[in-house]
């Protein structure tokens, strides 16, 4: 994949959006929570985990690296991985984000996809 299926990717997902913060970095956010961080000439992403375990898991497991300057939880990985492994990484955190949200935050949000 590229920077620029990256964030197409992530457009197609319902209710995001995308800044461009620290330098050059794309923020993909869902109601203003991030879900991926990624810069456009950057060969890899950071997506959120479930779980600190499931981080160090994928990351025992070679998936990914911890995630520079963000919680245990949030996983790094090339982006020259496998696309179904680098979609289904980002469908994942999305979700995992979305679920966090307020009841009303949800409800504003186009409805998910079907998995």
């Amino acid at each position: 994949m590229t920077g620029d299926e990256v964030d197409a990717y992530c457009a197609s997902l319902p209710g995001t959006d995308m800044i461009v913060q620290w330098a050059d970095s794309h923020i993909w956010k869902v109601s203003g929570k991030v879900f991926v961080i990624h810069g456009p000439a950057s060969a890899s992403i950071s997506v959120k985990t479930n779980s600190v375990e499931t981080a160090q898991m994928l990351i025992d497991a070679g998936v990914g690296v911890k995630a520079p300057y963000c919680h245990r939880s949030w996983l790094n990985l090339q982006i020259s991985s496998d696309t179904e492994e680098v979609h289904h990484r980002i469908a994942s955190s999305y979700r995992i984000i979305r679920a966090k949200l307020t009841k009303k935050a949800q409800a504003a949000l186009p409805p998910l996809p079907a998995s």
